[in-house]
């Protein structure tokens, strides 16, 4: 009886199985397998381009905050009570050649379309008008003056987050009588007023140890007590808002998974923790630089100090319109600016930001 050989599916006449078939070409590239899948359209830009948006449409706002802090000020120019020359001369020099040029310089005798036109035409241009009291331009004035007020912002700002940091990092995690030492230290700071905080430094470390100068703007020295009057209210608010995001960051999974692979509590804060302590600190930071005016007006005013806080005080109680118009485009330059650096350092500390 002979034998039958039994050919199965998978096998030819020759008993060899048959060649393996391509896979079928991914979507998206063309029928082409070596070819890429092309990107996807929802794919999110990278880290640059989600970076570069992000700026441009905070100037575009920025723009925006600026043309209407413009547009009010000089609203309020107008809707003051008495005639516009007379509040713009104020209670400097009045004599009919000073009348004539400012009706000649606002265009109070054209329409007031063109007169609002032609003060943002100057704006544009970089002419923020003439002080006729100082009888000097506003440019001038504030160019002089802002130099001082932006080392004492810079060097305030810098304290305070030393301090700020110093804080949090001593205290996070540790006992409970080093946290109500440093929290009731950090609430009397910003509890006491500023004029006071200036006083007392003062009193002690000029008047009494002679270690710093009382007044003026000449030197290091005369940046120290100032630079710190500003800085302590704001170093308590930063301290407890940081050691707060620390003391929760320390409990994240994050955390654990570090600690677990054998960093020290000391590499686990200053790797990850305190990074993500910062971003709320980081706003307080930028609110601290926005409200830098008011805080400004207060002390340079005590420690006799140059600044335009000083050129603040002098335009409002003297009437000088002009000045003070000048100085509200100023703060909406400031704060828009402000608002720009915070958007660009959010996107530094938290990736998750880079691309939205």
């Amino acid at each position: 009886m002979s034998s039958t050989s039994v050919v199965g599916p998978a096998s030819d006449a020759a008993g060899q199985a048959p060649p393996d078939r391509p896979d079928p070409p991914l979507p998206g590239t063309g029928g082409r397998p070596d070819r890429k899948p092309d990107r996807k359209p929802g794919r999110k830009p990278g880290r640059a381009a989600g970076l570069l948006r992000a700026v441009a449409r905070r100037l575009g706002t920025g723009l925006a905050v600026i043309w209407a802090a413009a547009t009010i000020a000089y609203l309020a120019l107008l809707a003051a009570p008495g005639d516009t020359v007379d509040i713009l001369v104020g209670d400097g020099p009045d004599t009919p050649e000073i009348r004539a040029g400012i009706i000649a310089e606002w265009g109070l005798d054209r329409p007031a379309i063109v007169q609002y036109l032609a003060y943002l035409g100057r704006l544009l241009h970089g002419d923020l008008g003439r002080s006729y009291q100082l009888q000097r331009g506003v440019g001038d004035i504030l160019a002089e003056q802002i130099g001082p007020s932006a080392q004492l912002a810079l060097a305030a700002s810098v304290t305070a987050v030393a301090l700020a940091v110093v804080l949090a990092l001593a205290t996070a995690g540790r006992g409970p009588w080093a946290r109500r030492t440093v929290s009731g230290a950090e609430l009397l700071a910003v509890s006491v007023p500023t004029f006071v905080i200036g006083i007392l430094l003062l009193s002690v470390f000029s008047f009494t140890l002679g270690w710093f100068p009382v007044s003026g703007g000449e030197g290091p020295s005369s940046l120290v007590l100032p630079a710190l009057t500003m800085a302590l209210p704001v170093a308590g608010v930063l301290g407890q808002v940081l050691r707060e995001g620390l003391e929760k960051a320390m409990e994240q999974p994050f955390a654990v998974t570090a600690r677990a692979r054998g960093l020290t509590e000391r590499a686990l804060v200053a790797r990850h923790a305190l990074r993500h302590a910062m971003l709320p600190s980081a706003t307080l930071v930028g609110w601290f630089v926005a409200q830098f005016l008011t805080q400004a007006i207060i002390t340079e005013s005590v420690f006799g100090r140059p600044g335009v806080g000083r050129i603040v005080l002098t335009a409002v109680t003297g009437k000088d319109m002009p000045l003070v118009m000048a100085v509200v485009i100023l703060s909406a330059i400031v704060f828009v600016t402000v608002s720009t650096v915070l958007d660009v350092i959010y996107r530094l500390i938290d990736p998750r930001l880079r691309s939205a």
